[in-house]
């Protein structure tokens, strides 16, 4: 299989950070609330991983180099996991499956709901990712795809949320997002392979 030792690399290097945290946890090394802090960084591990999910484009543009394509769908799957994850976690270590206990939080914490919303559009990807939704689906597969960056949106909005206090290190992903969004518009775009010295097709069919 093309590519096989880099998936796999990309395999291990993204699934070990939970096994780290949990383990962590089960060390008592994660200070007086161990269950908030797997919460919170199973959350930005989410975003992290969709922030690099979007970059597989952009990148294959820039180099030239199909491997990044080729781990796209599976960076895709596992920013699902993480998010499913990170709602088990709120669901334990949170409510502590208590519940009565989630209308008090949605009132108390609306940026829940914003994440719901997220989570609900990543599902619908990750059930949609595979090979026989593309051909089922045809053009609307990349229509319903287009989703990934109204997810970006609401990520960003509910880790806003939660640290409004603080916003130096919300700034640098909402940056990062924004530059991969600038890179997907088509004026942008076309001018990407110019950036390492590669004419675009028309102008070498020209």
């Amino acid at each position: 299989m093309r590519f096989a030792f880099w998936r796999v690399f990309v395999f291990i290097a993204i699934a070990v950070w939970p096994l780290v945290w949990f383990y962590q946890a089960w060390a008592d090394v994660l200070g007086p609330d161990p269950g908030k802090v797997l919460v919170d960084r199973l959350g930005l591990g989410t975003l992290v991983l969709l922030l690099i999910t979007l970059s597989m484009t952009p990148l294959q543009k820039l180099t030239g180099w199909a491997g990044w394509i080729a781990v796209r769908r599976q960076l895709g799957l596992w920013c699902f996991a993480y998010v499913f994850l990170h709602l088990c976690g709120y669901t334990a270590f949170i409510l502590g499956f208590d519940w009565s206990q989630l209308g008090v939080e949605l009132r108390k914490r609306p940026y829940i709901i914003v994440g719901a919303l997220a989570f609900l559009c990543l599902l619908a990807l990750a059930v949609t990712s595979n090979r026989y939704s593309q051909r089922r689906l045809g053009t609307r597969w990349k229509k319903l795809h287009r989703l990934v960056y109204v997810i970006l949106g609401l990520g960003l909005l509910h880790m806003l949320w939660i640290v409004r206090a603080d916003l130096k290190e919300w700034a640098v992903y909402a940056s990062i997002g924004a530059l991969l969004m600038l890179l997907r518009l088509p004026p942008v775009a076309r001018r990407i392979p110019r950036l390492i010295g590669k004419k675009p097709a028309s102008a070498r069919k020209a």
